[in-house]
């Protein structure tokens, strides 16, 4: 992690491989989303760190991304944290160019990563909003799911106030694991869904889900099926999660329909392409599925 602390704000200078507009970008894909917010071309944030709230503005120069304290000036532990957040939230600590010499043999990706060179995996580090969103997300729309989310948030979360504005952290699982099923099924959420997200939180309570025990579980395959093992977790969910959360550049949703709808288009296609079509052209993927099918999500909203 390469940052400079100057108390009152941050200075974060990543990768040279790294593109904040297209980062924002995926962002700000849906109106409905509710955990971050741009104003006057800063992007803000709320985080917890060390039960305290901390709200973000984050802005970009050339060369770093400068992360402001409007409301406090937090300690430097709490500084550091924030840093460490910045720094997993955007993943600029992977290692992009190994990704492009793979993707030069592709050219579908090939293509992709010059539209959108220096795009990095905009990662959830927090492993009970990575979870909770890919279980609401199962079998329907995005734009539903984004609804959802927000129904979700406003009822179960706590929020910070700034120049009449509120800006939200999704709910604890200390919160979830209290409340009923009907609860979440008042929000349109089905009752298996409730029983499963309600079930992921006690079971996060209890110690028995922790995002550093998974982090150590080197293998791919013995991941994925640590959090299979969870109920209401399959291998789409599994993947997500080991992606968005985890950090295994070979995770590979290869049921989502998102990356059958962006192969379609990118390969001009009638139809969606099979998962044996599709198994036959990430061949060329090996080891960087994950960065593979985030760019092609992107291809989808241009």
């Amino acid at each position: 992690m390469n940052w400079m602390d100057y108390e009152s704000y941050l200075e974060i200078y990543p990768p040279r491989e790294f593109s904040f507009e297209e980062c924002l970008m995926f962002l700000n894909r849906s109106d409905q989303e509710i955990l971050h917010q741009m104003m006057d071309g800063f992007l803000y944030k709320l985080i917890e760190v060390e039960k305290e709230f901390i709200l973000l503005k984050i802005g970009y120069t050339p060369h770093s991304i400068q992360v402001e304290f409007p409301v406090n000036r937090p300690s430097e532990n709490v500084r550091k944290a924030t840093a460490a957040y910045v720094w997993e939230w955007f993943d600029m600590g992977q290692d992009l160019p190994s990704f492009y010499e793979a993707a030069d043999r592709c050219d579908i990706l090939n293509r992709l990563v010059h539209k959108y060179d220096g795009l990095r995996m905009v990662c959830m580090p927090d492993l009970f909003e990575a979870l909770v969103w890919a279980i609401i997300g199962q079998q329907i729309n995005l734009t539903f799911a984004y609804t959802l989310k927000k129904r979700f948030v406003e009822q179960f979360g706590e929020c910070l106030s700034f120049e009449r504005k509120q800006f939200w952290l999704f709910p604890s699982f200390e919160k979830i694991a209290g409340i009923d099923i009907d609860d979440l099924k008042s929000l349109q959420i089905t009752a298996r869904k409730a029983e499963y997200i309600i079930g992921v939180a006690k079971a996060m309570l209890n110690g028995e889900i922790i995002k550093e025990n998974m982090l150590q579980k080197l293998d791919y395959q013995q991941a994925k099926q640590s959090l299979m093992a969870i109920r209401g977790v399959g291998a789409w969910t599994a993947d997500y999660v080991l992606m968005k959360c985890l950090h295994y550049t070979c995770a590979f949703p290869i049921a989502d329909v998102g990356l059958h709808n962006a192969l379609k288009k990118q390969l001009g296609l009638a139809q969606k392409p099979t998962i044996e079509e599709i198994n036959h052209i990430a061949a060329n993927w090996e080891g960087w599925e994950a960065y593979a099918t985030f760019y092609l999500w992107r291809s989808l909203y241009e």
